[in-house]
């Protein structure tokens, strides 16, 4: 049986699944895909197209869990009967890792369908690293946190985003997901070093990177997740690879989604690049 604590071995380079790609990735010619993000909030029913499509392609490709909603945060309880229907999906599908945000999603009840930040202090950390504790002894597995990206800062504040995220890994005992776009949304929006950010986080911790667009607001940029990657985000890329090590990295996009060739290029740019970075050996050894 897998350990579900242990780190997961590295899977190569994937994409998030999409139902407009389903007829592509299960034809007789599969694209060059290594493995597949799946949205755990699409999925989590019972039956339907939905769940026998993801059957399907967990048939031919490793699989990994991203949710949205575990607003694992907030000051409001733990949603247990989310958790249930989390840990059910779980169960069935067996992803090599889940994840979901380090931010809060709701107030009173209330779902806001965005990321919200949180205060980078002492009450915060040992809030949040309870919760995430708590959640993976329900689970019986691990999960990531993902940093988000943001548009404000708070006076309240006692750290940096990094020493935060880092000291949570350790004291949650959780493993992390880089989002390497929303370190460079935050970093600019926020005037801070993005190679300080990638330099602080440890190594140990880190199971997956994403790589996403984002647009340009009157006054920040916006994690919008519906415009290629730039060429910073690609560069801050390879600086997080020469302080990682093989990674599992996928590109995410949510909207304005083009065809599964153009996903297929710009993965083929970041396999380039981490083939430039890495020797053959350090991706054998982490395979």
């Amino acid at each position: 049986m897998t350990d579900t604590y242990a780190k997961p071995p590295f899977l190569g380079f994937g994409l998030g699944l999409r139902a407009q790609h389903y007829a592509e990735i299960l034809a007789d010619n599969p694209p060059n895909v290594d493995w597949f993000e799946v949205l755990s909030e699409n999925y989590m029913i019972k039956g339907g197209k939905p769940l026998h499509m993801l059957d399907r392609v967990r048939e031919q490709f490793p699989v990994v869990m991203h949710g949205v909603s575990m607003s694992i945060a907030s000051t409001s309880p733990l949603n247990m009967d989310y958790l249930a229907q989390l840990k059910s999906l779980a169960d069935h599908v067996q992803p090599r890792w889940l994840s979901d945000h380090l931010c809060w999603t709701g107030v009173h009840g209330k779902n806001l369908h965005d990321l919200m930040p949180v205060p980078y202090t002492e009450e915060a950390l040992n809030h949040i690293a309870g919760r995430i504790s708590q959640v993976q002894d329900f689970l019986g597995r691990r999960i990531a946190i993902e940093n988000v990206s943001s548009y404000i800062e708070f006076k309240e504040s006692e750290m940096t985003e990094w020493e935060f995220v880092a000291e949570l890994a350790n004291r949650a005992d959780c493993w992390l997901l880089l989002d390497v776009n929303n370190v460079f949304v935050s970093g600019q929006n926020h005037r801070f070093s993005e190679t300080a950010f990638i330099e602080a986080i440890p190594v140990e911790r880190v199971v997956q990177f994403h790589l996403a667009g984002h647009s340009e607001g009157k006054s920040c940029l916006i994690d919008t997740h519906d415009q290629p990657v730039c060429d910073e985000v690609f560069d801050l890329y390879e600086k997080a690879l020469r302080h990682f090590g093989p990674v599992s990295t996928m590109i995410e996009r949510d909207d304005n989604i083009p065809p599964l060739a153009e996903l297929e290029a710009e993965l083929d740019r970041a396999r380039n690049i981490a083939k430039g970075v890495l020797s053959p050996e350090q991706l054998r050894r982490a395979a």
